[in-house]
């Protein structure tokens, strides 16, 4: 039975790629994008199947309208894939206030507000699937992008608890976890930090070198048999690392942090004083 989906950020990157995967396998899919024209080739190919639509995410009204505007057209949502984000390089000294709003904006709340507009839909129906673009920089970080992993790591620790909260309702919730795909995520989608403080070029230096190695980045189309087989999944993951960088990465980091638990372990129950 085909679905009904609801993607964020549709306009370029995976949120495009899987906008058409969808399409092209008969689901319905209503796709939002800041700017729409990127979407009509989508639209001329696949006509009444998809329902482009301007959002900015960072507008919260805007969200709740359009959510309603999807609900009317195709009388239910079945599934969010909440994509819509950016990345911000530069290191955390050298962030300006503005630039660490605006990451915070569009990654956290921007995603606060499309589920919160689309809760009411989902309690209403008593079913649904939230899936939120999160990042391997959600559970662990790498330098340079000090606002973006907290943005990441706030968006982990929102749509974990909305899971807690909704799952007797049969609201089910997944977080995509990537590491660097060769998207645009890193070249024209980022902005970087404007000042750079010379004694961070080191880690400038080592954090180039790392991404030089073609191996480094997955490859987009890689992805669209697995989002599609968790959209199909009656029972979806919590989380789901995607590409093998962020799998090797993760494990290396939480059997670590397992360890240390473990180490203090004495230390932590007596902190607790009775």
């Amino acid at each position: 039975m085909s679905k009904i989906v609801f993607t964020t950020g549709a306009s370029k990157g995976f949120g495009k790629l899987w906008a058409e995967a969808l399409l092209k396998r008969g689901d319905k899919v209503a796709a939002t994008a800041r700017n729409i024209d990127a979407l009509q080739d989508l639209k001329d190919k696949y006509g009444d199947s998809i329902l482009p639509l301007k959002l900015d995410v960072n507008n919260r009204s805007e969200v709740f309208e359009v959510t309603e505007q999807v609900v009317k057209h195709f009388g239910k949502i079945d599934v969010l894939i909440n994509n819509a984000g950016f990345g911000l390089f530069g290191t955390t000294e050298e962030t300006t206030e503005q630039q660490a709003r605006e990451q915070m904006e569009t990654n956290f709340f921007g995603s606060l507000w499309v589920a919160q507009a689309v809760l009411p839909v989902m309690r209403k129906q008593k079913s649904g699937h939230i899936i939120q673009i999160s990042s391997f920089l959600g559970l662990t970080t790498l330098p340079l992008l000090g606002l973006y992993n907290a943005s990441k790591f706030a968006v982990e620790g929102l749509i974990e608890t909305i899971g807690s909260e909704t799952a007797h309702l049969g609201i089910k919730t997944t977080l995509i976890e990537p590491n660097g795909f060769a998207t645009d995520w890193a070249g024209a989608s980022a902005v970087q930090t404007s000042s750079h403080i010379e004694d961070y070029n080191p880690v400038r230096a080592a954090f180039a070198e790392s991404g030089e190695n073609p191996e480094t980045w997955g490859k987009p189309e890689a992805t669209v048999e697995p989002v599609l087989n968790l959209i199909d999944n009656q029972t979806p993951p919590q989380r789901l690392l995607f590409g093998k960088i962020a799998y090797h990465v993760v494990n290396e980091v939480y059997t670590k942090r397992l360890n240390d638990i473990q180490n203090w372990k004495e230390v932590s129950i007596a902190a607790h004083g009775h």
